[in-house]
């Protein structure tokens, strides 16, 4: 069971001044089912609105095109002004990886967003950034030169014929660029001092372009050109200015990383406290503007729990929260992970029920008068608690006296003790969500033939993932065996019983999922696929009691 992929996508609008005609553009989003409007920023003296909104790729990109038709039809170009650079209603239209897709996954939708914008609109469209198809679209000021005003000639040129759409000017709706792009964080740190002067001097030693560099008495040194040289930052993908806020009364370096790949969040934020130290002042805290991915915090947990020389294999939040501490991000206003990171934002708790129960709730819920939660769920936490056993002893035991040069093995099992417990956690509901497709297929009506026959495949489908729930508990708590028995050899010897009942619970969880999986194919008329199924079971049952009996043995042989 995977996470679903998420992007954001960002359009930017020409119109910032008629919350109205905003409001028909942003409606168009919030009409697509699965798509969450996280923000809208007009801006008067740009007259340009930027929007943010997340969700699954093919949601996101059906929401973009109906904000593009939208934009298209209520915005004139020819009429339109602002002081930002332009050439379209929807200027621009980047979507962003987030979470569980690639890059180059995220540039493929943007290209089919194109395409259809192109053909079913009739706007001239410019594939930029990472679904560039020429070298020189990369950069969107080059396509973006000229503005609206010059595309008129501009698109006659063979060299500008837009990727999708015909190379004839929209007047009305004008060009559109469609791309992907990283994702961009805006992240300002916080220091010791009022002065503006000092701060700027931070940022330049931070941010990619670093600073001019200047001879004895003050003065730009020049290349043989006559252009100032620059002096490079340390952090590549970094844009910084220093300035002073008096809301807070601090100096602040104000910065826009473009690229967490090159310079990630923790990065830019050593580089800080690095260069502020070393100019007598002091980071104090940071602030980040907008939201951000799980995994840049999660990532800079891990950073900082590593220069502790300490395990990195607990849980997200854990890791979220030390980030959250070591960053300072609570130091001007209270820092909610629920509200600032894009996939906790999204997050769908009634489609996980057992998994957000409390341990009373999750016992009563399964002791009631209903079928579900049963023994495929019970099952599957059986196999949490086990692989959680496993993975304290790992993370105990790089916390050992006198075993610091064993805390990098021990630190890499735990993460793979934490990975194996969350796909666990997910296959808790597993049983459920499979037991209620049976009872809906069920209930499908069967007066007709061509009914009875979409209820009998309905039924059978629903009957397979019924079987492949509990299959995929027993995979993946067998797959949790490697680890225990690891922990039981080399982990903390005072530890040694906590793996031994952790190789119980997986087993159980193994032998109780089996059961699940005998009784699901009960009466199911693909023979084929059950013998299939009972031979698959036979064999996982097979491997976990002899890796359960040798764990316990070893087990056995250190408590004599």
């Amino acid at each position: 069971m995977m996470y679903q992929p998420i992007v954001e996508c960002v359009p930017n609008f020409s119109e910032g001044r008629d919350m109205k005609v905003i409001k028909q553009i942003t409606d168009e989003i919030e009409s697509v089912e699965g798509v969450r409007l996280l923000d809208v920023d007009p801006g008067k003296a740009t007259n340009r609105t930027v929007v943010t909104f997340v969700g699954h790729p093919d949601v996101v990109i059906e929401a973009a095109y109906r904000a593009i038709k939208k934009a298209g039809e209520v915005i004139d170009m020819s009429k339109h002004k602002g002081e930002h650079p332009r050439m379209g209603a929807t200027d621009v239209c980047p979507l962003i990886p987030i979470a569980n897709i690639s890059m180059e996954e995220t540039a493929a939708y943007a290209h089919k967003l194109g395409q259809r914008v192109g053909n079913e609109l009739n706007i001239p469209i410019y594939m930029y950034e990472s679904a560039a198809t020429q070298p020189e679209r990369r950069n969107l000021a080059n396509i973006r030169a000229g503005e609206y005003e010059g595309f008129a000639t501009k698109i006659k040129d063979a060299k500008w014929k837009p990727d999708y759409g015909a190379a004839v000017m929209n007047t009305h709706a004008g060009v559109t660029a469609i791309g992907a792009r990283d994702f961009l964080i805006a992240y300002n740190i916080n220091l010791n001092t009022t002065s503006e002067r000092r701060a700027n001097s931070v940022a330049f030693d931070v941010r990619e372009v670093g600073r001019v560099k200047t001879n004895e008495k003050g003065k730009k040194v020049l290349d043989e050109n006559g252009q100032p040289i620059r002096i490079p930052g340390v952090c590549k993908s970094v844009k910084a200015i220093g300035w002073y806020i008096e809301e807070y009364g601090v100096a602040q370096i104000s910065m826009n990383l473009t690229n967490i790949n090159d310079t990630p969040l923790h990065i830019a934020f050593d580089e800080c406290c690095k260069s502020a130290t070393a100019r007598g002042m002091r980071v104090t805290g940071s602030e980040l503007v907008g939201l951000v991915p799980k995994s840049v915090l999660v990532d800079a947990g891990k950073y900082f729990l590593e220069k502790q020389r300490r395990s990195v294999g607990i849980s997200e939040r854990e890791l979220i929260h030390i980030a959250v501490r070591t960053l300072g991000l609570d130091e001007l206003a209270p820092f909610d992970p629920d509200k600032k990171v894009i996939e906790y934002l999204l997050e769908d708790k009634s489609a996980r029920p057992l998994a957000y129960k409390t341990l009373t709730e999750f016992a009563d819920s399964t002791a009631s008068e209903t079928p579900v939660p049963g023994g495929g769920s019970a099952s599957a936490y059986v196999g949490v608690l086990g692989v959680a056993l496993g993975t304290m002893v790992a993370n105990l035991s790089s916390h050992k006296k006198g075993w610091d040069d064993k805390i990098t093995y021990f630190s890499e099992w735990a993460e793979k003790g934490q990975a194996i417990k969350d796909k666990l956690l997910r296959l808790v509901d597993a049983d459920t969500q499979a037991y209620n497709k049976i009872i809906e297929a069920i209930r499908m009506p069967k007066a007709t033939d061509v009914e009875k026959q979409l209820r009998k495949e309905a039924l059978n489908a629903a009957t397979k993932g019924a079987i492949e729930a509990p299959m995929e508990v027993m995979r993946v708590s067998l797959s949790s065996m490697e680890l225990i028995k690891a922990m039981a050899t080399h982990g903390n010897p005072n530890s040694v019983s906590d793996a031994g009942v952790g190789a119980i619970c997986v087993r159980t969880a193994i032998e109780g999922a089996g059961l699940n999986v005998k009784i699901n194919c009960v009466g199911f008329e693909d023979q084929a696929y059950v013998a299939n199924a009972k031979q698959q079971v036979a064999d996982m049952l097979d491997q976990a009691k002899v890796m359960e009996q040798e764990i316990l043995a070893i087990v056995e042989k250190l408590m004599e």
